[in-house]
């Protein structure tokens, strides 16, 4: 019998739903509490390991000896020592894809709560105001208005698709340009970065946290944007720098944001983000669908399955192969 490690405290609701999907021959053990000494308990014998929230770093590695395979339930990589994986042959695979749709819809929910003044109409009318008025002089459509994708993997393929129904103009900027055919069947115009970002009514973020996209919306980026613009951070906070959106957004350099990841979580609660009205914040929930969580729990086993039996985990799901090279690219 295997056993596959979740190194992360689990509710009874989400252990079931785990169990339940075990493999045949598969045993489950579940981190109970986030200490690092339990959590090196937990990894000692270890062969397989399922991680997300609190990542892998060089001294798990250190502590798992046996370990064959980490699992990111999730896409971003960023909270995994990939370094020491491949120093220690450990292959890195992750879910791709398994939470685009969420994401996607998230993301689309976002732009329209912002940009008609959602959050802002239903606070005031509970507070028993009436800005029937200052609502609609602050409110504007998504139909017809331009949007930049910055990553164009399967979440911000899925965000295009969710923007057809709307007319948008979609341009799209990643590292490696989709052939023509490819962009001519998904109705999406490649652009450049500086050009993208002039020209977007809509930005939002795509892309992993890499050291080619740290801090890649900085004040400079900001302010090239037009100052009627909404960005969307979906990605991970290290992508954009914080302080500088926080003070775009009280200059009024852009018009408003929505923010559901942060370089520190939970972020302090003196954070500047946390403090704007044209933001719109969240707790690192767009790929948190509840009825979305069985896509990923499968998708993970399929490939643990796979590995287990030598018949390999799909290239596109491989962040670091088992002979320690990058077997994918991570910036999309």
């Amino acid at each position: 019998m295997e056993t596959i490690v979740f190194l992360q405290p689990l509710n009874a609701e989400l252990t079931d739903a785990v169990q339940s999907r075990l493999p045949p021959g598969f045993a489950l053990r579940v981190a109970e509490k986030t200490d690092v000494s339990h959590l090196h308990a937990c990894v000692a014998d270890a062969k397989y390991v399922v991680t997300w929230d609190l990542g892998f770093d060089a001294a798990l590695f250190a502590a798992a000896p046996h370990v064959q395979l980490v699992h990111k339930w999730g896409v971003g990589v960023d909270n995994i020592d990939l370094d020491a994986a491949r120093a220690r042959g450990v292959t890195v695979a992750r879910t791709t894809g398994s939470n685009a749709r969420p994401v996607a819809e998230f993301t689309v929910g976002a732009i329209l709560a912002l940009s008609r003044k959602l959050i802002e109409a239903h606070t005031t009318t509970q507070q028993g105001q009436w800005l029937k008025n200052q609502i609609w002089r602050g409110s504007s459509m998504l139909s017809g208005k331009t949007v930049g994708i910055i990553g164009f993997g399967p979440i911000g393929q899925h965000v295009a698709r969710c923007l057809s129904g709307f007319g948008c103009t979609v341009l799209y900027n990643k590292r490696n340009r989709l052939l023509l055919q490819d962009e001519l069947s998904q109705s999406v115009v490649y652009s450049l970065l500086p050009e993208l970002l002039r020209v977007s009514d809509i930005v939002t973020l795509h892309v992993p946290l890499t050291n080619e996209t740290r801090g890649m919306i900085d004040a400079a980026a900001l302010a090239t944007m037009k100052r009627t613009a909404i960005l969307i951070n979906v990605a991970r906070g290290g992508v954009v720098k914080e302080a500088d959106l926080a003070q775009a957004l009280r200059d009024g350099v852009i018009a408003a944001a929505a923010v559901d990841v942060f370089e520190q979580e939970p972020p302090p609660p003196d954070h500047p983000l946390l403090h704007i009205e044209n933001v719109l914040v969240t707790p690192h929930t767009a790929a948190s669908a509840f009825d979305n969580t069985g896509n990923g729990i499968n998708h993970l086993m399929r490939n643990i399955t796979a590995f287990a039996q030598g018949d390999g985990i799909p290239a596109s799901d491989i962040v670091v192969g088992p002979q320690g090279r990058q077997a994918t690219a991570i910036f999309t």
